[in-house]
């Protein structure tokens, strides 16, 4: 699985990216909305990548590693993944889902990740409809969401609050 944009590429996870997915994951600001602690330990990123790149077997499709093609550094994660665990009363479901490194916020890179993400969704795999979620309070990854089409059609309370439930139909996607 790959896939390009104008700026990034998509690839699947390597075993190599476990310090960036570090940086990544380690950031308090990152995590705040996420409902999970901080990782504290870069084995804890080589495990998500483990379970990342069995997903890929498992499902076919997972998180796939953003890279910026200026700089060549993983700058973050986007895509589809197949949620095997019940989620809102939802289970075996495709979530598109983004998390970035803070200096790349506000470039538009989730928003361009998220697109080539429903267009593999939809065009290449052929799925009626992908779902996605954000908390409340996560108002960019809100705004992020509507702007790709996703229509909000319902709330569910985890742990640390409230979450948004998105919802996008392939002949809505524009």
């Amino acid at each position: 699985m790959h896939l390009e944009t104008e700026r990034l590429i998509l690839r699947k996870f390597e075993e190599t990216d476990a310090e960036r997915m570090f940086l990544l994951d380690s950031d308090p600001e990152v995590m705040k909305y996420i409902g999970m602690p901080t990782l504290s330990d870069i084995s804890e990123s080589q495990n998500v990548i483990t379970m990342i790149r069995q997903q890929y077997a498992d499902n076919g499709v997972g998180r796939l590693a953003v890279i910026e093609k200026e700089s060549n550094l993983l700058i973050g994660w986007s895509g589809l993944k197949l949620l095997t665990k019940e989620i809102n009363g939802y289970k075996n479901v495709y979530d598109l889902g983004y998390r970035f490194i803070p200096e790349y916020w506000g470039k538009g890179y989730a928003l361009e990740s998220g697109r080539a993400s429903l267009d593999f969704g939809f065009n290449g795999l052929k799925i009626d409809v992908i779902y996605a979620h954000a908390h409340s309070e996560n108002l960019a990854s809100n705004h992020i969401l509507r702007k790709l089409g996703f229509r909000k059609t319902g709330e569910f309370t985890e742990p640390d609050g409230i979450c948004f439930w998105y919802e996008l139909n392939r002949e809505n996607y524009l």
